[in-house]
């Protein structure tokens, strides 16, 4: 029997799988992969060297199952491994705006043993945001398996579930956020003067720099803005410009559109 079970092993899913073989967590032949797609089980299988099928059933008579599936399609898929899970199986789920109610009424198990997982895409390369939901019939050990499961990927924190939400806004959408406003930069660069791959890679260093400044120092952002933007000087006029077209706020509706969207996949 597999360690850990996989069902979805698209972006995230296969990411994740990924990560866990690469830190040596768990070993290619301790894992299980199912999916729809034959691309997607031969992509993780050449990658990583776990076994692939195309039988959720198969993925579920692990140990251990991680659910990665889009919301939309949740459903199907828990109807399709009902009766097959242990009383015991450890239940981890990534999958948005689905509760530990809806899950446990998804699966037909009024005492799964579930967790609740948001990761973002930046766990891709062992530098997310991962914040994870206890059901209360999870034992101590299967919550330090899970968490050491996914230490590999990054920041991994402890939340209550009626907070999963705006962390699905806040870290679990934002990296397109920042995708978005990394892509603004460059093309302002370009705008400027630069070529596009310098004003590419000099936009993704900014942001990955400034990032580790506020870590490391722990200084408010506020403070740290501060320090760059010298009297009558070029950034405070960048940052004027900023402010002028609603830049904050954008950045909180944004989030809350998110938070909102989140919700709504709960009902």
């Amino acid at each position: 029997m597999a360690k850990l079970g996989v069902i979805g092993c698209g972006n995230m899913g296969g990411a994740m799988v990924r990560m866990i073989v690469k830190s040596g967590i768990l070993k290619a032949e301790e894992i299980l992969a199912a999916d729809i797609s034959g691309e997607q089980r031969a992509r993780l299988n050449k990658d990583t060297g776990v076994s692939v099928t195309d039988s959720n059933i198969q993925a579920a008579s692990a140990s251990c199952l991680l659910l990665a599936v889009k919301p939309q399609f949740l459903r199907e898929v828990c109807d399709g491994i009902k009766g097959r899970l242990g009383k015991d199986t450890l239940i981890i789920s990534i999958v948005a705006g689905y509760t530990l109610a809806m899950l446990k009424e998804a699966l037909g198990q009024p005492d799964a043993h579930i967790i609740r997982v948001m990761p973002n895409t930046p766990a891709m390369v062992g530098e997310g945001v991962l914040a994870m939901c206890r059901g209360e019939k999870v034992a101590d050990e299967e919550w330090a398996f899970a968490k050491g499961l996914l230490s590999c990927m990054g920041l991994v924190e402890e939340m209550k579930e009626n907070l999963m939400d705006a962390v699905t806004g806040l870290s679990g959408s934002s990296p397109a956020f920042v995708f978005l406003f990394m892509e603004a930069l460059a093309d302002a660069g370009v705008r400027a003067g630069l070529p596009r791959a310098a004003a590419q890679r000099f936009a993704a260093q900014v942001l990955v720099g400034s990032g580790k400044l506020a870590q490391e120092t722990g200084l408010h952002p506020g403070q740290l803005k501060d320090m760059v933007t010298s009297p009558a000087g070029t950034t405070i006029e960048g940052v004027a410009a900023l402010e002028k077209n609603g830049f904050r706020y954008a950045v909180m509706e944004a989030v809350d559109a998110a938070v909102q969207k989140s919700k709504s996949l709960g009902k």
